[in-house]
């Protein structure tokens, strides 16, 4: 798992187990469309047609984007048994 190059990300990637938190792309879209989100999280393996506008939305509020390897480890980290493209930490 690549929590990025710096200890912050994986705080940020831990965070995901205890705080509050959207999953999947439909609700981080539409908590980045509220400006909820804090923290946007993406796996690397996902199809950049589905990631795209999360990415946009998070690059405009200026929010820390982190990447996960896969899909799989995004899920798992999310502690649901399903892959995910994207998570989100909320306000």
């Amino acid at each position: 798992i690549n929590y990025s190059s710096d200890r912050k990300g994986w705080s940020k990637v831990h965070r995901l187990k205890d705080s509050p938190k959207v999953i999947g792309m439909k609700q981080t879209l539409r908590a980045l469309e509220k400006e909820l989100v804090t923290v946007l999280y993406v796996a690397k393996d996902a199809q950049s047609k589905v990631t795209f506008r999360a990415l946009e939305l998070a690059k405009s509020q200026e929010l820390p984007i982190v990447y996960i390897n896969t899909m799989d480890e995004l899920g798992s980290v999310c502690e649901v048994e399903v892959k995910t493209a994207t998570a989100a930490l909320i306000k």
